[in-house]
């Protein structure tokens, strides 16, 4: 299998793809650098297509995977309502890429980042 170490060890870049994902999940869209953003790729697709799938393995399989952070909060009537980033995944994000089979994320190059130069991205859900 080929992927990019991302200059760090296999429990950090583990660390690093498990935060990336579970970010461009809640917020949809984040700015990081190319190599990363090409390696989220593949973590993000994966989870959209489990939510797709829906059954209780695909659920545990995508929480063993994605963080269990606050998505949204809101409030209805006298009660708030808190969803977490796989709800949205299995909920909004299933729902919308029901009919599409693969290609989830879109990546567009902007300018090289202040200080090092490192080529910059933002990688978003179409």
């Amino acid at each position: 299998m080929s992927y990019r170490k991302l200059g760090r060890t296999s429990s950090q870049r583990k660390a690093l793809l498990r935060d990336l994902t579970t970010d461009l999940i809640i917020n949809e869209r984040i700015v990081t650098t190319e190599a990363r953003a090409k390696e989220i790729r593949s973590t993000t697709e994966k989870m959209i297509t489990l939510g797709k799938h829906g059954d209780l393995h695909a659920r545990r399989q995508a929480a063993a995977f994605v963080r269990n952070e606050i998505a949204d909060v809101t409030e209805e009537g006298d009660a708030v309502v808190v969803t977490s980033a796989l709800q949205k995944l299995f909920t909004d994000l299933a729902k919308r890429y029901e009919g599409r089979n693969g290609g989830y994320t879109r990546i567009m190059k902007t300018s090289p980042r202040r200080g090092d130069a490192a080529p910059m991205v933002i990688i978003e859900l179409v």
